[in-house]
């Protein structure tokens, strides 16, 4: 059993390391792309509308939306599978194993805001970002610590893992609160009216994945349409998909799904994804947009606020023997670790998109520009931290 867990574990990390370098290859190119005469060729496929009609049922979007609110629905769908497993029998089913990074996740969430507060309280457009340095990319991470090879010990891995997935979980939570457009009562009744069937398909353990995926795409028209973000119907459906076989002792349609959707999402998805968010184009930008507070502080709560909130609050928490340091763990590579963390590029694209883009906002500015300035700076800081730790500690 510890050996096929140990397997798991490993390759579910590869994966997600190898998407991770993948990500930053789209990220570039797509930075590339905007900021050559091929940028008008790149908006104009952003731009590029889609349109789905099936009697007076209309969806049309341009195709940037359509990879923000349908591709990410099945990354978000991915995110429930593993928080599932994870707290039903991986590490987060222990107690003493979310502690540690439940505690450094709150710190890592809670003071990038307080940050991007400090420098926006009083623009209330500007406001509607606080949430973007809060967010952690665990596959652009985790593409960073493979680059320091096999001598990084698993519970660095699992503890990066662990507190991104508790980000996760803050994220769907604010998503789900603070980032609605105006809610429509039906679509609303339509999506209550699926988590009964759902409920009674887990319940009678039906493991048909076309049953759950039908289910799952009439509550997503039903999310989009009701103003709540349609990314979360993903994480609903995800939560009724039965970890166990009634017929099958050995199968789990539950880890079967997410090994399948794993490779699909880190390798498909995401780099879509960074692809289609990540052109910034720095040909007629002023210094004014570069210093302007909304970049300024998603770049600072990022860099710093990550690092101070995940580090200050585990250090706190240890001193006060609430929990211990994991083992195979220093100081520095935690606070390496917590750097790490301050890489928020999938996630703070995301919300970026959620607080500025998608609400037709015309801003002087460019939240992007924070994100990757931060995330970057995050990840050369927490990089260099752990290489000196690691190999001190050889």
């Amino acid at each position: 059993m510890k050996n096929n867990r140990d397997s798991f574990i490993s390759g579910f990390f590869k994966l997600e390391s190898a998407g991770g370098i993948i990500l930053m290859f789209a990220a570039a190119l797509a930075m590339l792309l905007a900021n050559t005469p091929l940028q008008s060729y790149y908006t104009l496929l952003l731009d590029t509308p889609v349109e789905i009609r099936v009697g007076a049922l209309e969806i049309a979007k341009p195709l940037l939306l359509w990879i923000n609110d349908g591709l990410m629905a099945v990354f978000f769908f991915l995110i429930g599978l593993e928080l599932k497993r994870e707290l039903i029998e991986g590490e987060l089913s222990n107690k003493r194993n979310i502690i540690l990074p439940g505690i450094g996740a709150i710190g890592g969430m809670v003071v990038p805001a307080l940050i991007y507060t400090y420098f926006n309280i009083g623009d209330p457009v500007a406001m509607k970002g606080w949430a973007i340095p809060a967010a952690t990319d665990i596959a652009f991470a985790l593409g960073i610590l493979s680059l320091l090879g096999s001598r990084v010990p698993t519970n660095i891995k699992v503890f990066l893992t662990s507190v991104a997935i508790f980000d996760d979980i803050g994220a769907i939570l604010i998503i789900a609160l603070f980032y609605t457009a105006n809610i429509s009562l039906p679509g609303l009744l339509i999506v209550a009216c699926c988590i009964p069937i759902l409920v009674f398909l887990n319940k009678r353990g039906i493991e048909s994945k076309s049953v759950y995926l039908l289910v799952g795409i009439i509550m997503w028209v039903a999310m989009l349409k009701s103003g709540v973000h349609a990314t979360l119907a993903g994480v609903i459906v995800a939560m009724f998909i039965p970890i166990k076989s009634k017929t099958e002792p050995h199968y789990s349609p539950l880890k079967s799904l997410e090994h399948d959707l794993h490779t699909v999402v880190a390798f498909f998805v995401l780099p879509v994804f960074a692809f289609a968010n990540a052109g910034i184009s720095f040909i007629n930008i002023s210094s004014e947009q570069f210093f302007h507070t909304v970049p300024v502080g998603i770049a600072l709560g990022l860099i710093i606020g990550k690092q101070v909130g995940i580090f200050g609050l585990c250090w706190l928490f240890i001193k006060l023997k609430f929990t211990n340091l994991p083992s195979g763990m220093s100081w520095s590579s935690l606070y390496g670790t917590a750097a790490l963390c301050g890489v928020g590029f999938t996630m703070s694209l995301f919300i970026g998109s959620l607080a500025f883009e998608e609400t037709g906002i015309n801003l002087l500015f460019d939240e992007r520009l924070g994100i990757i300035l931060g995330s970057l700076v995050s990840g050369v800081v927490g990089y260099l931290v752990l290489r000196a730790s690691l190999r001190s500690n050889v």
